[in-house]
């Protein structure tokens, strides 16, 4: 009887310090201090000129990346993935979004994935509740004992054998009286300028939280490249493989170091299949 109970715990312990998002010496770093390569608006995938990602979900997750951002807007009373409009680009539900997250999950138990999701339209946070609760995901949902300062944050060796894996943040609306493990992106980051131009590549200064400190705050470094088109900023398809360019990445990874003593925790990108982005994940965190 105590072999059998034994033996699995020893194999999660083993597990979890052998291997964290990949890489061991992740164990034990703490959440606010390892830097991730983020999939922004990582459900909207294809070539046309409202699409930011050209691989799934599920095959930005196989790459490496473990930050994920989707944009959801309110259709016909469903919470749908769509880009400013769902007239624009609908991606479907979130519901099933956060079904292949879950799945994704299940199989990756040694794996820490956050999701960052926009709420322009202001659904009944509930509403968000019962997705994640439809597809089981709130069961790895982290949800912090009060406001987390920058030193505050567990490991990803503690979170992993807690089971409390997956971080979620949202931008606007959120509630955590009523859903507790979403968690209000501004009360824990600053963003830089959305939607860069070329010029704006390098710059680390805070564009929300408006009038906002830098100080005790996790980063957000918006490096997905926008390209002007009639008047109409566009994502920059072209010059993906320069964006996502270790020398691009690090350029504005060293500005943010420079002005706040602190790399990014998130580097924010368009088509993550594009580049060097692992390598760069990797060079931000010594690894």
């Amino acid at each position: 009887m105590r072999a059998t109970t034994t033996l699995p715990v020893l194999a999660l312990a083993a597990g979890a310090v052998a291997d964290c998002n990949g890489q061991a010496a992740y164990c034990d770093r703490a959440y606010s201090k390892v830097t991730f390569a983020g999939s922004h608006n990582s459900a909207f995938v294809g070539i046309g000129p409202s699409d930011n990602q050209l691989s799934s979900v599920s095959a930005q997750l196989d790459q490496g990346i473990r930050f994920l951002t989707t944009q959801t807007h309110d259709k016909d009373g469903v919470i749908e993935n769509c880009h400013t409009s769902c007239d624009l680009l609908d991606a479907g539900t979130l519901q099933d979004y956060l079904g292949t997250v879950k799945t994704w999950v299940d199989g990756h138990p040694n794996d820490v994935v956050t999701l960052l999701i926009t709420n322009g339209d202001a659904i009944d946070i509930n509403k968000f509740g019962d997705a994640f609760k439809a597809v089981g995901l709130d069961s790895y949902a982290f949800i912090p004992s009060g406001q987390l300062a920058l030193d505050d944050w567990p490991t990803l060796g503690d979170m992993i054998s807690s089971g409390n894996r997956l971080v979620v943040f949202m931008d606007y609306n959120s509630d955590t009286s009523k859903v507790p493990y979403i968690l209000d992106e501004f009360a824990y980051w600053f963003e830089t300028p959305f939607d860069p131009l070329e010029d704006q590549l390098t710059v680390c200064n805070v564009d929300r939280p408006a009038g906002a400190s830098s100080d005790g705050r996790l980063i957000l470094a918006n490096h997905n490249r926008n390209v002007e088109f009639i008047g109409i900023d566009l994502p920059d398809l072209a010059d993906a493989g320069t964006t996502n360019s270790v020398d691009s990445i690090m350029a504005q990874a060293n500005t943010c170091k420079s002005e706040t003593g602190r790399v990014p925790n998130v580097v924010l990108l368009d088509y993550v299949s594009i580049g060097e982005v692992q390598d760069a994940q990797n060079q931000l965190n010594g690894v």
